[in-house]
């Protein structure tokens, strides 16, 4: 029965094209992720102030007439305009070609493998000429490198978030609807003064407790925690709230009858009928660990140049000027809406999948 049940819940979630959409979205994000430093063309730091926000590099075919079977980019020049603002050209005096498995900066592959090779880039490396997929920063590193570097914070922090918070929110409700009374009222009652704070006041209280001179794993790890903080009485609340009816079942008493202990009915026997609505959660849950790092970060307070996240990759669209005359540094948002859309869609149609009404 389990396995029919299994392969209806599979049908039903396959005919939900936005959650299959969902799925492959943050496939290929993740593919990106694992292998940032090999899909890079350049390290996350690798600066060029000459090419302060250059525009995105624009690839041709033709050169002085002549198709190229090989892609090529022409190295940008740039004069200052009215407003002392940089107005970049491209030099078409000597093409560069780009090529697969081109030669680059030196990296260690998951901090382990050091590999010189990158999955694209100019030939022979020039370093007069850069490619630029999606414009460059203020101080001229590659937005595209940093934007593949910085979802290794953006996409993970998530995963850890929510490890802590369904910890916490489990136990926390699964004991408060199993003993209920006034043991649940008070528990409750405590879960319900985290609940009327507001969740982005109360982070950046919390956030704003620590000193400002912190590493960048201590910033994530201190994010997580933050987070996790916020999140865990709401879900608690929803697993207090089935707990109580689960406990009233047959095989809690019979459970009980055998001589169980208290703390294995609820971990063994309460908590795993909850699952399905745990699988669910979880997708839905994480955005907020997205969203809550760029916020962050967007204001200064997460992750710290020159380590990159998606959060403070945004944070140069805060200037007006920047997105009008840069507007590419805009994309790093795109990247944040792509991937919390693409966990929502997946959430519904899971919750779509398990609900036996639909």
């Amino acid at each position: 029965m389990n396995m029919l049940a299994n392969q209806r819940s599979l049908r039903k979630l396959l005919k939900h094209p936005l959650a299959v959409a969902g799925f492959f979205v943050l496939v290929f994000f993740y593919f990106i992720m694992a292998f940032a430093e090999f899909i890079a063309p350049y390290g996350f730091d690798n600066s060029k102030r000459d090419n302060s926000f250059v525009p995105p590099s624009r690839i041709h075919f033709v050169h002085d007439g002549h198709f190229s079977a090989r892609p090529l980019i022409y190295p940008y020049s740039y004069t200052f305009n009215s407003y002392a603002e940089r107005t970049y050209v491209e030099d078409k005096s000597k093409p560069y070609y780009l090529s697969f498995f081109a030669k680059g900066d030196k990296v260690k592959l998951w901090g382990i493998v050091p590999i010189s090779h990158h999955l694209f880039g100019v030939a022979n490396n020039p370093d007069n000429c850069r490619i630029y997929i999606m414009g460059a920063d203020g101080v001229g590193r590659d937005l595209f490198t940093r934007i593949v570097y910085g979802s290794r914070v953006s996409l993970t922090i998530g995963f850890f978030g929510v490890a802590i918070t369904f910890l916490l929110g489990f136990l926390y409700g699964g004991i408060s609807g199993y003993y209920g009374g006034k043991l649940d009222s008070a528990l409750m009652r405590f879960a319900e003064c985290f609940m009327l704070i507001p969740s982005f006041f109360l982070m950046l209280a919390l956030r704003s407790a620590f000193p400002m001179k912190l590493s960048s794993t201590q910033v994530y790890l201190l994010i997580v925690v933050i987070i996790s903080f916020i999140e865990w009485a709401g879900l608690a609340r929803i697993i207090r709230g089935m707990s109580l009816s689960i406990a009233k079942q047959d095989f809690v008493k019979a459970a009980k009858a055998l001589g169980a202990s208290d703390f294995r009915i609820i971990v063994r026997h309460i908590l795993p009928q909850t699952l399905s609505y745990a699988i669910v959660a979880v997708t839905l849950t994480i955005p907020h660990y997205i969203l809550g790092e760029s916020a962050l970060s967007l204001i200064g307070l997460g992750i710290q140049d020159p380590q990159a996240s998606w959060g403070n990759l945004l944070s140069a669209a805060m200037n007006v000027s920047d997105i009008q005359y840069h507007p590419w540094v805009l994309i790093p948002g795109i990247f944040i809406f792509l991937s919390v859309m693409a966990f929502n869609f997946i959430g519904d149609g899971l919750r779509d999948a398990l609900d036996p009404n639909r």
